[in-house]
């Protein structure tokens, strides 16, 4: 409204709280200041409050002398005396068991007595009219006058859902749809909002009230609790999405979560994180996650990415299912569209620079580097699979850590990644030749010419014996510097070190009568029987690379 003062213009009056407390204070006593007697320092700090918010919003009403202390309320210090306490007990002796941080209010309120002790969620229990009948002395023509309802305790099958859904009566805690999968069908089919505010309301009041992080020294509902959020995280597997209650909780207790209670819950209601703006999101959920990815042990590290690969997943199922990308479209969907696959693209480039930074960290461990080729696994296909125009390669320091690994595997994964890179690209160019229409978002020269890069590097380490030309991002010169002279001759598919053990046993197993093993003398004919041989030992990724982008008249 013009000329109101925020507090106004958000719906909140200062002066109807005060008028409460101080009998003496109107809210109609604008025109004058009031001069109330300063309590003393310490005493009703509530009331120091409302008046400090008073005065903020109208200085000129209030005159009262208020102390220069901001701390109103002497529980707000304990949120860092717990962590102080937490980290010196840590450091002073050690603990069989990973302490676990808890912050939260210095005085926990007790626990409330549940009638339903066994679990958080309610049991079904509906308060239909029949319940009513008898009860209240009604006549039988008062009820039957009524409409039917359907009431969800008797609820046992899906026919039953269908023959009932329009008097279906929902139960009188909303918690108990979470056990219950037909009235989870009948919520997600009816998108009844007032429905979902229930639900949504009531989750986030049990979320708040029974998180055992919030909690100081209240670790005995950690397993009840646990079990709460499995139970969340399988109805949003059921529905296929996530409930905007748990993004806030996610909001408000990422910045307390020490990494290790209820990790594993945890993580999977952050792969369930509703679609967004990436570069909204960023500074408050995935900045907070950084920080504990970095400073934790590797299985932590494996966990996250795993379940940003899940992220990824959900994220572009919503959009191939929300999105319908045709020939010609309106202005304002095309920037809408932009602004997704701008999303996407941006948790990918996160994705990738977590991960060069994690294998650094580690120490370029294998087991990490799986998890991070399970990651690109997912985005090489993003064309084919979801049907997006979205081809994101990863960082030259995981492809080129890959293609050196001394992990057959490893290499293998590389190899059926590219292939699926070059099936996603070169579906993307007939289709631009199709449309005649070319996407500069998507698919720039760039795109195309990183992937040859890593291509020329991959033939020349494995088939032809060049490797790392001009204009490679690989530097030769490191070779020289760990003592591999002959780098040129040592990364084919015989020499390589991840391959090499697979070239021994295919001499000894196919040419026993050879008194030394010379895996130089694989050439010509040998080679592509050693090639049949890899291939035979469950090297799917490299067939498929060697059988899609090498020609085997170019056999060495």
């Amino acid at each position: 409204m013009p000329g109101s003062t925020p507090a106004q213009a958000s719906g909140f009056w200062p002066g109807r709280l005060l008028a409460a407390l101080v009998p003496d204070l109107q809210p109609g006593s604008r025109g004058r200041c009031l001069a109330l007697p300063t309590p003393p320092e310490g005493a009703q700090p509530y009331l120091h409050a409302l008046l400090s918010l008073y005065k903020f919003f109208v200085p000129t009403l209030i005159s009262v002398s208020l102390p220069v202390k901001k701390i109103y309320f002497k529980n707000s210090e304990n949120l860092w005396k717990t962590a102080l306490v937490a980290v010196r007990q840590r450091n002073q002796e050690p603990s069989p068991e990973p302490l676990k941080l808890m912050l939260g209010p210095a005085t926990v309120r007790p626990r409330k007595r549940k009638w339903n002790s066994h679990s958080l969620i309610p049991v079904l229990n509906a308060s239909s009219h029949s319940k009513e009948y008898g009860k209240k002395g009604m006549r039988l023509s008062d009820y039957l006058s009524r409409n039917r309802a359907f009431s969800g305790e008797q609820l046992k099958s899906f026919p039953q859902l269908l023959q009932n859904i329009h008097c279906l009566e929902l139960p009188s805690q909303m918690g108990a749809v979470l056990n219950n999968s037909l009235l989870l069908h009948y919520i997600n089919c009816v998108r009844d909002e007032s429905l979902l505010l229930r639900l949504y309301h009531w989750l986030s009041q049990t979320l708040q009230e029974e998180c055992i992080w919030y909690q100081v020294n209240n670790y005995e509902c950690e397993k009840e609790f646990i079990n709460f959020l499995d139970t969340i995280i399988k109805a949003e597997c059921f529905l296929q999405e996530g409930f905007d209650s748990c993004e806030a909780f996610l909001y408000k207790s990422l910045p307390l979560w020490d990494g290790f209670c209820c990790r594993s819950q945890f993580l999977q209601l952050m792969s369930w994180f509703p679609f967004s703006s990436f570069s909204e999101v960023k500074p408050f959920i995935f900045d907070r996650l950084a920080q504990l990815f970095f400073t934790s042990t590797i299985y932590f590290k494996c966990s996250v990415l795993e379940n940003l690969k899940e992220l990824l997943q959900n994220w572009l199922l919503w959009l191939s299912m929300d999105i319908h990308l045709k020939t010609v479209m309106d202005s304002s969907l095309e920037t809408t569209f932009s602004g997704s696959m701008q999303s996407v693209f941006e948790l990918i480039h996160y994705v990738g620079w977590l991960s060069t930074n994690a294998l650094r960290l580690e120490s370029n461990s294998t087991f990490l580097l799986h998890f991070v080729l399970d990651f690109y696994e997912k985005v090489c296909d993003i064309y084919i699979n979801y049907n997006l125009p979205l081809v994101v390669l990863f960082p030259p320091g995981i492809f080129y850590l890959a293609l050196l690994s001394l992990d057959s595997s490893i290499l293998n994964q590389l190899c059926y990644i590219m292939h699926r890179y070059r099936n996603n690209l070169t579906a993307a160019k007939k289709n631009e030749l199709i449309l005649k229409k070319k996407s500069e978002f998507i698919f720039s020269s760039k795109t195309y010419q990183e992937y040859n890069h890593y291509l020329t590097a991959m033939v020349g380490c494995l088939w032809t014996s060049k490797p790392f030309q001009k204009e490679s991002y690989f530097d030769p010169e490191v070779f020289k510097m760990i003592g591999v002279a002959k780098y040129k001759t040592s990364l084919n598919l015989v020499h390589h070190p991840a391959l090499l053990s697979y070239a021994i046993s295919f001499l000894l197993k196919e040419y026993p009568e050879e008194r030394t093993v010379n895996v130089s003398s694989i050439r010509g004919k040998k080679w592509n029987e050693y090639l049949d041989y890899l291939f035979s030992e469950g090297l799917q990724g490299l067939k498929l690379f060697i059988r899609s982008s090498i020609r085997h008249s170019s056999v060495p």
